[in-house]
């Protein structure tokens, strides 16, 4: 049970950030410091991608495993406070995350996600995965296919589909 007011269970949630994250600014940090350049929250494209990486049609985001549904099958059982607004709406995140990196790729864009934690864990690793990318993409040789998500790379395993 909920152990806050509806006033200060709204105060809380109104200060959760939407940009600017402490995870997207590691990583924007990093790629800057490897002479990587990029726009934030490039509103061109669907989704406003945390980071686009426009001369390479890169767009990256930064998800936290909470509003991205990380283990979503496991962790949905968990839920005791709200369940069905919280299922609802980590559902409804997971579904537009779907439909934006479906929208990106049809226009072209590698779509890269890396899970927070990640991101917080192994940031040279991440780091080391968009350089990859893009060594490949310069050099013509960058296979879709054979990269289906390419956060499976930096991740065991995909939790997005």
């Amino acid at each position: 049970m909920d152990t806050l007011t509806p006033e200060q269970r709204r105060k809380c949630m109104s200060r959760i950030k939407s940009k600017d994250t402490t995870i997207e600014t590691l990583l924007r940090k990093a790629l800057w410091h490897e002479g990587i350049r990029y726009r934030k929250n490039y509103k061109k494209l669907p989704g406003k991608p945390d980071i686009a990486i426009t001369k390479y049609k890169i767009a990256i985001f930064c998800d936290g495993e909470l509003w991205h549904g990380k283990g979503w099958d496991v962790k949905k059982d968990t839920i005791e406070s709200n369940r069905e607004y919280w299922i609802r709406k980590i559902e409804h995140n997971i579904n537009r995350d779907n439909k934006i990196e479906k929208e990106l790729e049809r226009l072209g864009w590698i779509v890269v996600r890396f899970w927070g934690q990640k991101i917080k864990k192994n940031l040279i690793g991440c780091v080391n995965e968009i350089k990859e990318i893009i060594y490949e993409v310069k050099n013509g040789i960058y296979y879709p296919d054979e990269c289906i998500n390419v956060n499976i790379a930096v991740e065991s395993e995909s939790e997005y589909s």
